[in-house]
C-alpha cells in the first residue's frame, strides 16, 4: 500500500485529490495539511510513501518543504504539483532532488501512474514541463536580486524590502537598478514583468 501526505492549501483541491487516490486500490492517503511548515511534523507522525506538495504554499513553498522533508524522512518520495508550470521552478525541484514534478491539471490517472512510479524510485517530469526547461533562458538575475524584485512585484516600497532583507535602502535601489538594467526593462514594474513572464520569480 502506497501511504500518500498532501500538502495544498487549496481546501477543495486538497479533498478532490484525496477523493481520487482514495479510489485507487493501492493507495491511502494517511495525513492531509494546508501548510509547506506542517508537511515535515504529518510525515514524522504517519511515515507517507510519497508526499504530493503544492509548489506555493503558506508557512513554507513546496520546495522548502521538499529540502526539508528529504532531510528529516529520506525514504519519503515526494511528488511536486504546480498551476503554472514555470520551467526555473522545475529546474529548482530537480535541484531538490523530488522524485516528480507535475501540473495540476493532469488526468488523474496520470497523477496515480505518477504516484506509483515515484514511490517506486523513478522520476516523472511532464514533458510539456521538461522540454519547455530544456529551451528556456536561464536567468541573469543574482539570488539577492531576485528577492529583491519579488518583494518590489508585491508593492513594497524601499523601506519595507530593506526592512524585511536587512538592507539598507540604498542598496535595495542598486539590486532594483542591476535588475532593470539586465533585464532590459523600462522601470521596476516592467522588470517585474519580464521576470515573471520568464518564471524568474516562481
Amino acid at each position: 500500500m502506497i501511504r500518500i501526505l498532501l500538502a495544498e492549501d487549496m481546501h477543495m483541491i486538497r479533498g478532490a485529490l484525496a477523493a481520487l487516490l482514495g479510489l485507487e486500490p493501492d493507495m491511502e492517503v494517511v495525513a492531509e495539511v494546508a501548510r509547506g511548515d506542517a508537511v515535515v511534523p504529518a510525515a514524522l507522525v504517519h511515515l507517507p510513501t510519497v508526499a504530493v506538495l503544492d509548489l506555493n504554499m503558506p508557512g513554507a513553498d513546496g520546495l522548502s518543504a521538499a529540502r526539508d522533508l528529504r532531510a528529516a524522512l529520506p525514504d519519503c518520495r515526494i511528488l511536486i504539483l504546480t498551476a503554472l508550470g514555470r520551467p526555473e521552478a522545475l529546474r529548482s525541484a530537480l535541484a531538490a532532488r523530488v522524485g516528480g514534478f507535475m501540473l495540476k491539471d493532469a488526468q488523474p490517472d496520470l497523477l496515480a501512474a505518477a504516484i506509483r512510479s515515484v514511490a517506486a524510485g523513478e522520476h516523472v517530469i511532464d514533458p510539456t514541463l521538461a522540454a519547455a526547461a530544456l529551451t528556456a533562458q536561464e536567468s541573469p538575475l543574482t539570488p539577492r536580486e531576485t528577492d529583491v524584485l519579488r518583494l518590489a512585484a508585491t508593492g513594497a516600497e524601499l523601506d519595507e524590502i530593506a526592512g524585511e532583507l536587512h538592507l539598507t535602502q540604498g542598496t535595495v535601489r542598486n539590486y532594483l537598478g542591476a535588475a532593470v538594467t539586465k533585464l532590459a526593462a523600462r522601470n521596476r514594474i516592467d522588470a517585474v514583468r519580464i521576470a515573471r513572464d520568464h518564471g524568474w520569480l516562481e
